[in-house]
């Protein structure tokens, strides 16, 4: 198998070696044929025949249709016409605006190719064009030979040393399977270059009486310094922009203005609020272009068509989005350049949208789990504290049997109220009242509803303030509890509830056990943490929770035999 691939590899590169020459032999033989041409004239037989075979030879050379497709009758028609004009109607003008096509086709090849050797092919071919237009074809528009004597000897005998080593020249393969891509740019300027050298000649010969080789000299360094001037002009280094940017600007915008364009599909970005919306807006635009007849796509969110559809199409595809754009004509090499930019921007806002509308869900889904959440710490909190109160009633003897209803009727109100709140949040979470309540009489509820826990309750000289009730009960029953489960691992730690009005009042809930690890320190009340003690997502809440409510929760202290926790409005300072 191995060895099948091998050879089968091989016969190709031969073959792609074999085309190169080809190639060679052809532009060689070309040019050898037109050379004859030149020097014999157009009157004899044997001149007709070159002029034949310097015909068919470019066809066969030709850059401009590939050899394996089938011509159209227009193109054909060209063909025959081109054949025609060059047996019947030949004379020094029409071989001079030939070479001059043939400058600028083959000078437009040396910057699309590759390979080393067959840009030196190339640039002996147009050497040879460029020296026997100048020195030997233009003479005779101007019947100037006897100006460019000396240069008969070189035209017959040493400029055809030009194409007979284009045929002996080892070219390399191209890498591509197709022939170099004609620029038509470099095409084009090389062409124009050409016949202001043979107009320009032309032109000052015809009005002056001025020497042929004076009138070639003036031509060259004119060009030269016009070439130079344009150079700078290109990208000057002064302020000006350049004509390069300007250029630039214009083959961008290839029907339509480039900034408009994109400032369309932006504010369509902005104002669409879902990317179905979006992207059938945005194939509005494309399908206004025009050069664009149709197109259709196939995206995330569904398919449709727009336009009408022709034979000539190119596909697209960009993340999820598969574009297929059906224009009126083939597209140039330029133009598909400019496809797909513009597709691919569009690809790119459609992601964008898409995007957004997944975080606008992912947010929403969030708001949902932070409530839930929320709402499942207050629940546990209230279920806590009935749990307190059944302990309590458990616990009491008959003895104590008034001061325990007196505390059950006491408690179980705050406890159906908290519910009732926790309810109407499940229900409205964005419509929430704070439930100021005196400082004094929210520290005796706490204390009684935590009279039986081994929670040591420290507090004296109490301000007459008001707090939320709802915040400090959710909060500093969340961190009591926390404590308690804490002291179950870790058995004769104490827990202990401390109100002080020092530097701002605050509450603070101490532990005498364990410090935590410091990674759960320093993420506390930022993200939700996993510890042992349950510590994390309920802090991360309660952390939220004070700061909506315009309080501060922190992690005072953090060492063994003392993890602090304070709640409460810091001191303004002025």
């Amino acid at each position: 198998m191995t060895s099948l691939r091998s050879h089968v590899s091989n016969f190709f590169s031969v073959r792609q070696a074999f085309q190169a020459a080809k190639q060679q032999w052809v532009l060689g033989l070309m040019l050898l044929s037109l050379h004859g041409v030149v020097l014999w004239g157009f009157s004899s037989p044997l001149s007709k025949a070159l002029v034949l075979t310097h015909y068919g030879l470019f066809l066969l050379w030709q850059p401009i249709w590939r050899t394996k497709i089938n011509l159209s009758f227009a193109a054909v028609t060209l063909f025959l016409a081109g054949g025609v004009l060059m047996i019947f109607f030949i004379n020094w003008w029409v071989i001079a605006f030939w070479m001059a096509g043939l400058f600028g086709l083959l000078g437009g090849r040396v910057f699309s190719t590759r390979t080393k050797m067959l840009r030196i092919s190339y640039l002996l071919a147009v050497g040879y064009l460029l020296a026997v237009l100048l020195l030997w074809v233009v003479p005779k528009l101007l019947n100037a030979t006897q100006d460019v004597a000396a240069a008969y000897y070189a035209v017959e005998y040493l400029l055809p040393v030009l194409p007979l080593s284009i045929l002996f020249l080892r070219v390399e393969t191209e890498d591509n399977q197709y022939q170099p891509v004609l620029d038509f740019f470099y095409t084009l300027l090389l062409l124009l270059l050409a016949a202001i050298l043979v107009l320009g000649s032309f032109a000052i010969g015809a009005s002056s009486e001025t020497d042929y080789t004076e009138i070639l000299l003036k031509m060259l360094f004119s060009l030269a310094a016009t070439l130079l001037l344009i150079s700078w002009l290109w990208n000057p280094h002064a302020g000006f922009v350049g004509i390069g940017q300007l250029l630039s600007r214009y083959l961008l915008s290839v029907g339509l203005p480039f900034e408009q364009w994109i400032k369309n599909i932006a504010e369509l970005a902005e104002h669409q609020s879902t990317p179905q919306n979006f992207i059938y807006s945005a194939m509005k635009e494309v399908v206004a272009l025009p050069w664009v007849s149709g197109l259709s796509w196939h995206s995330y969110d569904g398919s449709d068509k727009l336009g009408a559809v022709t034979k000539h199409q190119e596909a697209f595809q960009f993340h999820e989005l598969h574009l297929t754009i059906y224009t009126r004509w083939p597209l140039t090499p330029a133009l598909l350049l400019h496809v797909k930019l513009l597709t691919q921007l569009l690809g790119e806002f459609y992601e964008a949208k898409r995007r957004e509308e997944v975080l606008q869900q992912n947010t929403y889904m969030q708001a949902v789990y932070e409530t839930g959440a929320r709402l499942t710490h207050d629940i546990k909190n209230l279920v806590q504290s009935l749990s307190a109160l059944c302990t309590a009633a458990e616990q009491t003897g008959e003895e104590d049997s008034v001061r325990l209803v007196a505390l059950i009727r006491r408690q179980l109100p705050l406890l159906n109220h908290r519910l009732a709140l926790t309810l109407d949040k499940l229900q409205a979470p964005k419509n929430q009242t704070a439930r100021n309540q005196p400082l004094t009489e929210w520290w005796n509820d706490l204390k009684q509803r935590h009279a039986n826990s081994g929670v040591l309750f420290t507090g004296n000289d109490i301000p007459a303030a008001e707090v939320d009730a709802e915040i400090f009960d959710s909060i500093v029953d969340n961190l009591l509890q926390n404590a308690l489960e804490k002291a179950k691992n870790e058995p004769g730690i104490r827990v202990e509830a401390i109100l002080a009005n020092e530097d701002g009042l605050y509450v603070e809930v101490l532990d005498s056990g364990r410090a935590m690890p410091q990674f759960v320190a320093d993420q506390l009340f930022k993200k939700q943490i996993t510890s042992e003690n349950g510590l994390g997502i309920g802090l991360y809440h309660a952390g939220k929770q004070a700061q909506q409510g315009g309080y501060l929760l922190s992690l005072a202290e953090n060492r063994d035999g003392a993890v602090r926790f304070r709640i409460g409005r810091q001191a303004s300072t002025s």
